[in-house]
């Protein structure tokens, strides 16, 4: 993707969250890699009023060298892209039903929701509960490494998801699904579920692998 194609596809989808209420006022921050480096939101913007031309454009050694000032979480997502250089686009949002369950005593850190869904499955695999730390504390970038090169979605304790994809629609596709998945389980959690079984879940990694 060329770097005009990038800022219009980045801008486009972060409005779309926005409108949709999966993120709110300057919360949340997307990331895509482009020739030389990434492009990323910068500092303060809201996903719903970002213009293409201030994007901020991080160079390939973590410089920023040009637009307006990129996220303070950037590190966040250098951290994911450092550990699998497969990925090309971070998404991470502050949306309200992943960050309730973020907050909730008693789930499995190792993989925080259960498969209720094949789609799931397919666009989450396994969800790590990252221990918590305030947001821009550096320790946190040490903490997504140590979970990165095994997973491609993470939830950080009282904060929310960051999801990394092959593509920018692939990781907006995947935080959806988590969002999603993350809903029905607080609507679900005090009644009797019937999950996917294991076997199901094998079946279904082996054949979409995430």
């Amino acid at each position: 993707m060329n770097d005009s194609a990038a800022r219009d596809a980045l801008v486009r989808i972060a409005r779309s969250m926005f409108e949709r209420g999966l993120t709110h006022g300057s919360t949340g921050n997307l990331s895509v890699r482009v020739e030389g480096g990434w492009l990323m939101t910068p500092t303060g913007s809201s996903f719903g009023d970002l213009d293409p031309s201030r994007l901020s454009r991080i160079d390939a050694s973590g410089r920023h060298v040009g637009g307006d000032a990129p996220t303070k979480e950037a590190f966040l997502h250098r951290a994911m892209y450092d550990e699998q250089p497969r990925f090309s686009a971070v998404v991470h949002l502050h949306s309200t039903h992943s960050v309730a369950v973020s907050a909730l005593e008693g789930v499995n850190a190792d993989d925080v929701l259960p498969p209720l869904t094949a789609y799931y499955v397919m666009r989450v695999g396994t969800l790590p509960l990252v221990p918590y730390f305030a947001p821009g504390d550096l320790r946190l970038a040490g903490a997504v490494r140590g979970y990165a090169g095994r997973h491609h979605a993470l939830l950080l304790a009282n904060h929310g998801p960051v999801v990394a994809g092959t593509s920018l629609a692939a990781a907006a596709d995947a935080i959806e699904e988590l969002e999603a998945t993350a809903r029905l389980y607080l609507l679900l959690r005090h009644e009797r579920v019937r999950l996917l079984t294991p076997e199901q879940v094998a079946e279904l990694r082996r054949r979409h692998p995430a």
